[in-house]
């Protein structure tokens, strides 16, 4: 506030800067949707590692494709994903010990796996007091495991648990497991009568072992009562964007900005109603949709280009929203290790966004993700050889093909988005121009949402120029424009031109950013030309 003098002296007072920094968001959020082993559903899940993939939801997995995808996004260089795991028709398994009816955390047929024993040991009344249960003999001790293949992959215990479903103490089970257990669950109607009658003491397998050393025997799930997904259907996949399921559950996540919708099955493919749905959804959300070819049009093998030419069509991925989509040719082979490293054929969209956060990372969101640096970690090859002449013939219409070279493996060979067709012309042709444009729209989008609801006149027009220019041209710095001066590269016009009465009166404020894109050489062409020596004059 202005300060008021009343006495002679030196007064002190901070001006505002008008300085509010617009800050780039990330470029390579990859959103994966399908099923898996394991995990919460519908629900976008963030994952930073294969190693934390493979705790919430299980890891690779024979019958779920989409498991590979997320390998292949980490070994190629990604970092964050949001795992959306759906199904149809799963079921939770379920154990009852001693009285106590547990669930698996989730459904499936890993849940058979899992064992549980409870006992005493350890309880006392000072235990009992400061639990706010008066009998000791309320509590109770529980150890859960997952056992596979005779060994235990996990183990939770749970010390002094509350089995009353009328007890206000925080120890009280299923407070307890809903907050700390990865393995169980148990439903708060469905507590016991009773305490939980102690598991027998025992020396054969499976047992558990108490906080004093006794062996106490474990009770399993009940046979076959978990059950993996049955196959998703198109529905499944489109869900419901009010009920916020299928592709709609990304509605939950703040950020995404590539989207994974890897076959459901290794021969199948992707329903096309599916990536019509997504392909618009991208739009909206400002994020890029990475298309897997049909498995069809790899055979015959001879007629693949051709195939992949003529069923572009038919994928239904047209219009505006197709900047937003981008399709990658043929499918790769991979050793499979569920199979004794056997080879088969793969989707590449998990390899192909992790290329895309690879270079994000190295070069910036403006560097075409292709080239002899986008090479392709993991595969072994690819289902079929492109040649010249073909990749001349899908280039052009919008189709980025993979090929092999022989002192560089295999490597991304394309960076054209699915309006990146020639007869298009379109101004977002290329996928490094569409994805700066989305990373420059988000970041403007989040960076000036203080401007809403401030005095609309030249004041706060000249704070936008100046944080709008200045994330431009830090960006101008960085290499991301075409130009050898700001003034070439980008501008920020916010002022009475942009901003007329009518919209004061409306409650408008226009903002006009502009930017010159980098733009792929594509096409790298060299003339070479004979000297003729000299010739007297």
């Amino acid at each position: 506030m202005p300060i008021t003098p009343t006495y002679p002296g030196v007064y002190i007072e901070e001006i505002p800067s008008g300085v509010r920094t617009v800050t780039g968001v990330a470029t390579s959020i990859t959103a994966f949707v399908g099923r898996t082993p394991r995990g919460p559903e519908n629900d976008p899940i963030p994952v930073f590692s294969y190693a934390d993939f493979e705790r919430r939801f299980g890891g690779l997995h024979i019958d779920f494709p989409m498991t590979y995808a997320i390998r292949d996004f980490y070994l190629n260089g990604g970092s964050q994903a949001l795992v959306v795991r759906m199904v149809n028709g799963s079921a939770e398994a379920s154990i009852a010990v001693g009285g106590l009816n547990l669930k698996a955390a989730d459904s499936g047929a890993w849940g058979n796996n899992l064992y549980a024993a409870i006992d005493y040991e350890g309880i006392d009344a000072d235990v009992a007091e400061r639990f706010n249960v008066s009998d000791p003999t309320g509590l109770f001790n529980l150890t859960v495991a997952e056992i596979v293949n005779k060994e235990i992959s996990r183990i939770e215990q749970f010390k002094n648990l509350v089995w009353e479903s009328a007890s206000p103490s925080p120890r009280r089970v299923d407070r307890v497991l809903e907050a700390e257990s990865a393995l169980v669950k148990v439903d708060a109607d469905d507590l016991p009568e009773s305490r939980p009658a102690q598991s027998a003491e025992s020396t054969t397998f499976p047992t558990a072992m108490t906080s004093t050393g006794k062996k106490v025997a474990m009770t399993g799930a009940t046979a076959d009562s978990g059950r993996d997904s049955n196959d998703l259907s198109a529905s499944d996949y489109t869900g419901h964007e009010a009920n916020k399921k299928g592709i709609y559950a990304l509605e939950k996540a703040d950020l995404f900005n590539l989207l994974c919708i890897p076959p459901d099955k290794r021969d199948g493919d992707t329903p096309d109603t599916v990536y019509q749905a997504a392909m618009r959804y991208c739009a909206m959300r400002r994020a890029m949709l990475i298309v897997d070819p049909k498995a069809a049009w790899s055979k015959p093998r001879e007629k693949a280009a051709e195939n992949a030419r003529d069923g572009l069509t038919t994928l239904g991925l047209s219009g505006k929203a197709a900047r937003n989509a981008a399709l990658f040719f043929p499918r790769v082979i991979q050793a499979d290790p569920n199979r004794d490293g056997q080879l088969d054929t793969f989707a590449p969209c998990g390899m192909i966004a992790g290329i895309f956060a690879r270079t994000d990372t190295a070069r910036g969101v403006w560097k075409a993700p292709a080239g002899l640096d986008a090479t392709l970690q993991g595969a072994q090859g690819l289902e079929v050889s492109v040649s010249d002449p073909e990749i001349g013939m899908l280039n052009p219409l919008g189709i980025n093909c993979l090929r092999s070279f022989s002192n560089q493996g295999r490597v991304v060979w394309g960076a054209r988005t699915l309006r990146g067709g020639d007869r298009f012309a379109d101004e977002y042709k290329y996928i490094p121009v569409r994805r700066t444009a989305l990373f420059i729209e988000e970041s403007l989008f989040r960076g000036m949402q203080w401007v809403v609801f401030e005095p609309n006149d030249e004041p706060l027009w000249a704070q936008i120029r100046l944080n709008a220019g200045a994330f431009m041209h830090s960006l101008f710095r960085q290499g991301a424009f075409a130009g050898s001066k700001p003034g070439d590269a980008y501008f920020v016009k916010c002022d009475r031109e942009t901003t007329t009465q009518t919209d004061i009166n409306r409650g408008i404020v226009n903002i006009v950013v502009g930017f010159a894109p980098l733009k792929p050489a594509e096409f790298v062409i060299i003339k070479i030309q004979q000297m003729a020596g000299q010739i007297q004059t």
